[in-house]
Formats: C-alpha cells, sequence, structure tokens
C-alpha cells in the first residue's frame, strides 16, 4: 500500500532565508504546484492525500475543488504554515471543512513539528501524520520514536516512512538528490520490510525553483525542482505500479488497519 502525500500550504521557504516574501507571492508558487502535482496524478490514475493549510484552502477554493473532483483527500496542515499555533487543530479543521464542504479526518502540523496529541484527539481527527522518525541531527532526530503506524488514545499515528536500519528518511528531499535508481531501491526496501509506504512533497517543489535566485534557496532544494521533480514523481508511481502496489488514502488505510 502507497500513502503518498502533500503538504499543500503557501510557499514560505524564502522566509527561512531572510528573504521578505508575501503570502500572496507564497500562494502564486503554490497553486502552480498543486496543478502540476494533479496532472501527474491523473495521467496515472493514482489518489493521495493532500494535507492542506487554512490559508491555502481560502486562497485557492478552485484548486481544492479540483483536488476533490479527481478522487484525492484532503486533510488539514494548520492555518498559516509560517506560525502554527495550538488553536490551529481545530481551527484549520473548521476552515477546510467549510471551504470544501467535507469531513476531514487527518492532521499534519507545520514542518513536522510535535503536537498535542490530547488536542488532536479532541478536534476530531482519526489519524496524525506528524512524526518523522528518522535519523537527522536537528529538527528530525527521533531515533526512540515508532517507525510504524500506531495508535495514541482513538487517534492513529501514521509516521512518515525511513529505511528499518539506519532510520535514512525517505521524503521529499531525498528523492530531490539521491541518484532515482537508489531512491527506488531504498523505498522497495523499506516496502518489503513494512508493509506499506509513506511520503510526502510540497508544492513548491514543482515549481521553478532554479529559475528564481531572489528565493536564496540552498542547493539541496532548488536541485530536480519544477518538471524534473514532475517527472521524478511519475517515475517513481511508475515503478510502484508495475509492482502492482495499491495507492490508497489515509482515511482508507485507517480504515483497514482498525
Amino acid at each position: 500500500m502507497i500513502l503518498l502525500s502533500f503538504d499543500t500550504e503557501e510557499f514560505d521557504v524564502p522566509r527561512e532565508h531572510g528573504v521578505d516574501f508575501s503570502l500572496e507571492e507564497g500562494m502564486e508558487v503554490s497553486r502552480e504546484g498543486t496543478n502540476r502535482i494533479l496532472d501527474v496524478l491523473k495521467h496515472n490514475d493514482v489518489r493521495a492525500t493532500f494535507f492542506c493549510t487554512g490559508n491555502f484552502a481560502e486562497n485557492a477554493p478552485d484548486v481544492m475543488r479540483r483536488i476533490l473532483a479527481e478522487g484525492h483527500e484532503v486533510a488539514c496542515h494548520g492555518v498559516d504554515h509560517w506560525q502554527p499555533k495550538e488553536t490551529d487543530f481545530a481551527q484549520s479543521k473548521q476552515i477546510v471543512e467549510r471551504v470544501t464542504g467535507c469531513k476531514v479526518n487527518g492532521y499534519r502540523q507545520p514542518r513536522m513539528f510535535a503536537v498535542n496529541g490530547q488536542e488532536i484527539e479532541r478536534a476530531g481527527y482519526l489519524y496524525n501524520s506528524s512524526l518523522n522518525p528518522a535519523f537527522i541531527p536537528g529538527r528530525y532526530m527521533h531515533l526512540t520514536a515508532p517507525r510504524t503506524w500506531f495508535m495514541e488514545g482513538e487517534v492513529m499515528q501514521i509516521p512518515a516512512s525511513v529505511t528499518p536500519w539506519i532510520r535514512f528518511p525517505l521524503f521529499w528531499l531525498s528523492l530531490h538528490n539521491l541518484p532515482e535508481w537508489l531512491y527506488h531501491f531504498l523505498v522497495r526496501r523499506t516496502l518489503g520490510h513494512d508493509g506499506y509506504f509513506v511520503t510526502y512533497f510540497h508544492p513548491w517543489e514543482f515549481y521553478g525553483l532554479k529559475a528564481h535566485p531572489e528565493f536564496k534557496l540552498p542547493f539541496i532544494i532548488k536541485n530536480h525542482s519544477g518538471r524534473q521533480m514532475m517527472q521524478r514523481l511519475d517515475a517513481l508511481i511508475r515503478m510502484l505500479k508495475k509492482r502492482n502496489h495499491e495507492f490508497i488514502t489515509f482515511t482508507e488505510f485507517v480504515n483497514r488497519k482498525k
């Protein structure tokens, strides 16, 4: 089972590098990137889960409608990606459900920061995917956290997939920078060990970042961005489909495991 997901947020990475960047500028990048992602998914006839911020949902209702019309799941990703707050759990759910008219079952905290499990449950979520149990000094140093899904109260925790041995992360940055054959090999080995695979990307990765030096982004983020990233996502999906792996939404995964 493949749980493909996208953190569908307003692009704010330049702000991490000291660049003054508005919500409007960030939305322009993310709208284009999300539509490119949807084109790849439609071409391959697979479904995914889109974790959307309240900002994105309110400023791109047409894109939200396309996500749902093409059979994908919508989940929550906070309200303002740059400034996550404790109140986001309930508020983002209210915003996304109002914009889409659909019940939202899942949450992922911006930048995979830790969340209050009791508040997640109180807000009425069925699952939380805010853990990257990787061996990366700094933001993702979770050597003792579970690698695979587990229950916390009534909420299923669905961590991003990392390799079984040294907890190497298989998220967006890895597909940008590893040779494709190596990334595909690590994904297949992890699938063979765990029986399912969880990964995530962002819309702005599918935008032509190399053409914008004013964003002041490091090479590892710009590497293989834009059309090249579309090709890499397409190749990953085709490799997995060729091996008859099923693409499902996070809610479908919860229902099967429960």
